[in-house]
């Protein structure tokens, strides 16, 4: 079984904001399958199940809001005994140019709570995950905060569809058996 986890932080107010890039591609492989989320309270998540070829992938909403998403993240791998292989983070990157994406397996958490958050609940920085870049504030004065959980403009809509796109394509990959270093090459 793969863990799919799309960081971000729930509600309508948050609904499609750059931080929440990462439900953005776990609801559109969902959508593109047929599959809904349903609440699992005691993981604080949402979690959606779809078979890719013959291997069973667990797409994951962590209710926990973005900062505290380890609280969700620790439990779950604990109880599907997962390997941390088979999980894959799906994160926001404002230091990256928009849709650029980047997979590594390892690393500190760069600023991003989310991540600190998970690395905190699995007790280790290598794990999987899918950076996704939202681009940075273009004023120094526009604070951070306003600009993650702003919505993306009209104009930037077709690259965030190019980037879910190629996102889906490296979940399709991870599922059919491409470790990180044969994804890393391919798609980074």
């Amino acid at each position: 079984m793969k863990m799919i986890v799309g960081l971000g932080n729930i509600g309508r107010k948050y609904h499609e904001t750059r931080h929440n890039i990462g439900f953005m591609v776990v609801d559109a492989l969902a959508e593109q399958y047929g599959v809904s989320f349903k609440q699992d309270g005691p993981h604080n998540a949402f979690v959606a199940d779809l078979y890719l070829g013959t291997e069973k992938v667990l797409l994951v909403k962590p209710t926990t809001y973005m900062n505290d998403s380890g609280r969700a993240v620790g439990p779950l791998v604990a109880y599907y005994d997962l390997d941390l292989a088979d999980l894959l983070i799906i994160q926001d990157d404002m230091d990256m140019d928009l849709g650029k994406l980047r997979l590594r397996a390892k690393g500190s958490a760069g600023g991003h709570n989310g991540i600190k958050s998970i690395a905190q609940h699995l007790n280790t920085q290598t794990f999987n995950r899918l950076k996704f870049g939202i681009a940075h504030p273009k004023h120094e004065q526009q604070a951070v905060v306003n600009f993650v959980l702003g919505k993306f403009s009209a104009d930037e809509q077709p690259v965030i569809m190019q980037g879910i796109d190629q996102s889906i394509e490296i979940i399709k990959a991870l599922a059919q058996g491409d470790d990180m270093p044969t994804l890393m090459n391919k798609f980074n």
